[in-house]
Formats: C-alpha cells, sequence, structure tokens
C-alpha cells in the first residue's frame, strides 16, 4: 500500500559569505505520512477477498502513518487498544482495493472490538490520555511487574545504535522514527519506522503479536524519541517489561510505568541514562 519515502523539487539555500546568498535548485528524499482507514467486518467470518463484493466495513479508526507493514500497525493498534491477545484474535485483514488506504479487519467471534474512533489519529501522538493510569493497570492481561528480566547497563546504551542501523528509510529520508523490540541481550527482533512514534510502537508489536511472542515477556523496547503516556501504555499492554527512550518521558508516563512495575529509562545517550522506575532490573 503504497511508499515510504518521495523524491521533491527544492531550492538549496546557503546564506553568507563573500558573494552572499546562494541558491541551487536540486531534489529531496521527504518521508511519505498517508491516511490509514481501519474498518471492522462483523459476523467473525473470514474478510472477503479483494475482488469480492459486499457490505464495507464499520469504521474503527483514522490514522496518519508512513505505509509500509500495515498489517502489523492495525495488528498492534487492537493491542495497544486491548481487544486481541493472539494471532488466533484476528480471523483475517485486507488491504481494500476499493477504497484507497483502508484495511477492513475482522475478528473472532467472542472477541469485543475496540470502540470506534470518532476523528483523525495524527502522527504526532496518539490517542493520549484514552485510559487513566488505574484504568491501564487494572486490565492489563500480563502483568509486567513480576517479570524477572535484568538487562546489562551497556545492552541498553547499545540500543540507540542498534535501532539506528536498521533505519534505512531515515537514513533516506531523516523524517522517521523508529520502534525496536530486542532481546535482554541485545539481538533485535522487530524493527519497524513510521512518520508516528506509535505507529512505530504498533507495527513492532504487531509484528510479535502475527510471530506468536505475545506477551513479550523478558524483552527491551527502544524508541527513537520521547517515552510517552501512550508508549507506556502499549508496552505494557503487550506484556515488554522494559522500555528504553533516546528521550525524555512525561510526568503520566512514568506514573503509569511505576504503577505497572515497568522500567522506564529516558535519555538514553552514549553511556549515560537515567532510569525512572524499576532501577532493579539494570545490572
Amino acid at each position: 500500500m503504497g511508499v515510504s519515502s518521495e523524491r521533491r523539487k527544492v531550492v538549496r539555500v546557503r546564506a553568507g559569505g563573500p558573494a552572499g546568498q546562494v541558491r541551487s535548485a536540486r531534489s529531496d528524499t521527504l518521508a511519505v505520512e498517508e491516511p490509514l482507514m481501519v474498518r471492522l467486518v462483523r459476523g467473525g467470518g473470514p474478510v472477503r477477498s479483494p475482488s469480492s463484493a459486499g457490505p464495507a466495513g464499520e469504521p474503527l479508526t483514522l490514522t496518519m502513518r508512513t505505509p509500509g507493514h500495515d498489517f502489523d500497525l492495525v495488528a498492534g493498534w487492537l493491542v495497544g487498544e486491548g481487544a486481541v491477545a493472539a494471532a488466533s484474535d484476528i480471523v483475517g485483514m485486507k488491504a481494500c482495493t476499493d477504497e484507497e488506504n483502508t484495511i477492513d479487519v475482522a475478528l473472532r467471534r467472542g472477541v469485543r472490538p475496540p470502540r470506534p474512533r470518532a476523528f483523525a489519529t495524527t502522527s504526532a501522538c496518539g490517542v493520549c490520555g484514552s485510559d487513566t493510569v488505574v484504568d491501564v493497570a487494572g486490565a492489563l492481561r500480563w502483568p509486567v511487574a513480576g517479570d524477572p528480566v535484568t538487562v546489562g547497563a551497556d545492552t541498553v546504551a547499545a540500543l540507540p545504535g542498534l535501532l539506528r542501523e536498521h533505519q534505512r528509510a531515515f537514513d533516506r529520508t531523516g523524517g522517521l522514527h523508529a520502534a525496536g523490540l530486542f532481546t535482554a541481550d541485545g539481538v533485535p527482533l522487530s524493527v519497524r519506522e513510521d512518520v508516528g512514534r506509535h505507529n512505530a510502537v504498533d507495527k513492532v508489536v504487531g509484528a510479535a503479536l502475527r510471530d506468536g511472542r505475545l506477551p513479550a515477556a523478558g524483552t527491551v523496547l527502544q524508541v527513537s524519541g520521547r517515552a510517552s503516556f501512550e508508549l507506556v501504555q502499549k508496552a505494557v499492554r503487550a506484556g515488554i517489561p522494559v522500555l528504553s527512550a533516546i528521550s525524555a518521558p512525561s510526568t503520566l508516563a512514568v506514573d503509569l510505568a511505576e504503577e505497572c512495575g515497568l522500567t522506564l529509562l529516558g535519555f538514553v545517550r552514549g553511556e549515560s541514562m537515567n532510569v525512572y522506575t524499576r532501577a532493579d532490573r539494570l545490572r
């Protein structure tokens, strides 16, 4: 469903110097941002093939994302919404040919779908603050507080660099976030990129769901930006016990991590880092 980057014409301006301003025409590679509509097909049966006729699904959410790994994105979003816990909970997904940038998803009978979103989710943030700290902590399928994993400080310090090595689209555009799921020894399990931080995490979680790796016990989620409430929420709902961010967390993110027993690290740069919660997991 589309490409992750496109070439556009720009004017390059170099200011100052003896000759004054210098302009030149060139091409630049930009990250693609497009909407994705997710629709629910009722009935618990398989999703029709793209060529089959049938009623359209019911809109669930509209998000702005970078095309690529869209099925992972939808699966991860459903995990983050608390709707699914296993790949078998999703009967099928298909990219619609009659509606561009639209995916229809069918859930197993008995699986309660998430409440529809009546607005577009931007790429800047997801559904921030949709649940309170108490709501999230009290409804976890896989509590992470008891996860016995420990991680070496040297391993955590190396994760941003390992994540960067897998950011192929960022190399072309310089405009994408990334998230990666790693073992406690720093082995990458999956890395995804997107113009939205929350989408990158959803893609990683969705890949884990579809590969049968949820709950993601004993793993570390590394993100390229800051740690928000929503990213902590997505991590704990996937059973991930450690979240590491290159930038700062928010107060609500720390509150949620503390309540759920998640190890939250921020400002992971070079050999230093801040540990905001559950420092006992850091060797």
